[in-house]
């Protein structure tokens, strides 16, 4: 079967980006012929504001020409977030499935205040129109745009387990990590609030983006708070299984890799009550869950885990049995496997 893979990032640490390339590497291993367009092998203008809309009229071109001779169409098409949704649409390929990894008009809504919400939501309408099926990473999502009056299907972000270390790195006493994108919606600006007034806690913040440079200015004067930048997977996995906890601040949230991650290796999670979060996390039972924008319950819950060890342990204990049971890679691949058979046929 060939499947064509469409995506602004294929490479790196962010959620979505690890999702579409472990897909990839596993449906190859299963003998599926997978291309992937994403910013890695697609024009774009690499600035904040412009990459996502420019990776989608280059993408849509590149689908559009993409005319093989003899004719031999993609199977599926399988488009991930709104901006592939037009390279789906233009795609030489029998079926096309779209997946949401968030609900996208409310990200929009955060990232791009000046963007009309009725234009976000008009667009998001159409571009999910054009799809043959539809999946979702979370049940938030999927309870979102069944209102909306669409069918969708709910397959969750996933872990390898045979990729996590089995030792960490720990740099700092006390040591607590953020993992993940440095952008507004993901509220790592609440952090460096909470950590300023917990100096005895050494703050990791691991990822890049378009906040990254107003975060190191923020964090100079700071000796608690230590912003590392992106890092290569395996290094990221390393500290945060090397992690007191970690946290996961965001104010718009699908179903957040990291915090799987920091689950599947035995680490606690504090996690804002947003998006896919809460279906991750039973408050005080797999992990601590925080209302977003307020600082004075961060600080409480990680000091709460941080002196309480035996609570710690608790939690996160259960937390992996959870995600062990719960969001395996062989489980997902075959729901995906299942759902382009499907869509072939």
């Amino acid at each position: 079967m060939r499947v064509l893979i469409v995506s602004p990032r294929a490479q790196g640490i962010g959620g979505i980006a690890y999702h579409v390339s472990t897909l990839a590497r596993k449906l190859r291993e299963r003998g599926f012929n997978v291309t992937i367009y994403s910013c890695e092998n697609t024009l774009h203008v690499p600035i904040k504001g412009l990459a996502n809309p420019s990776f989608a009229f280059s993408s849509w071109l590149k689908c559009l020409l993409d005319l093989p001779y003899p004719p031999q169409p993609y199977d599926v098409v399988h488009a991930h977030n709104i901006p592939s949704a037009l390279a789906m649409r233009s795609s030489w390929a029998k079926k096309k499935i779209l997946t949401l990894h968030g609900v996208y008009s409310e990200q929009l809504e955060v990232l791009h205040r000046w963007f009309p919400r009725a234009v976000a939501k008009r667009a998001e309408r159409v571009a999910l129109s054009w799809a043959d099926e539809l999946t979702v990473v979370s049940m938030d999502a999927a309870k979102h745009y069944r209102k909306k009056g669409f069918h969708v299907h709910y397959i969750p972000n996933a872990i390898d387990f045979s990729e996590l270390p089995s030792q960490g790195l720990k740099l700092y006493d006390n040591q607590v990590i953020y993992v993940g994108r440095l952008s507004k919606e993901k509220g790592v600006d609440l952090l460096l609030k909470a950590f300023k007034e917990t100096p005895q806690y050494h703050l990791l913040i691991v990822g890049g983006g378009p906040k990254e440079a107003e975060l190191r200015r923020a964090s100079r004067r700071l000796s608690n708070i230590h912003v590392i930048g992106p890092k290569p997977r395996k290094l990221a996995l390393k500290l945060i299984k090397g992690s007191d906890l970690l946290v996961q601040p965001s104010r718009r949230e699908g179903l957040s890799t990291a915090v799987l991650e920091a689950m599947a290796m035995g680490v606690p999670v504090i996690a804002t009550n947003v998006g896919g979060n809460a279906e991750l996390i039973k408050h005080q039972t797999t992990g601590l869950l925080v209302e977003p924008d307020n600082v004075a319950s961060m600080i409480k819950a990680v000091e709460m885990l941080i002196t309480d060890s035996s609570l710690a342990k608790k939690l996160a204990t259960q937390a992996k049995s959870h995600v062990a049971a719960h969001y395996s890679w062989d489980k997902v691949l075959r729901q995906y496997i299942r759902l382009y058979k499907e869509a072939a046929d």
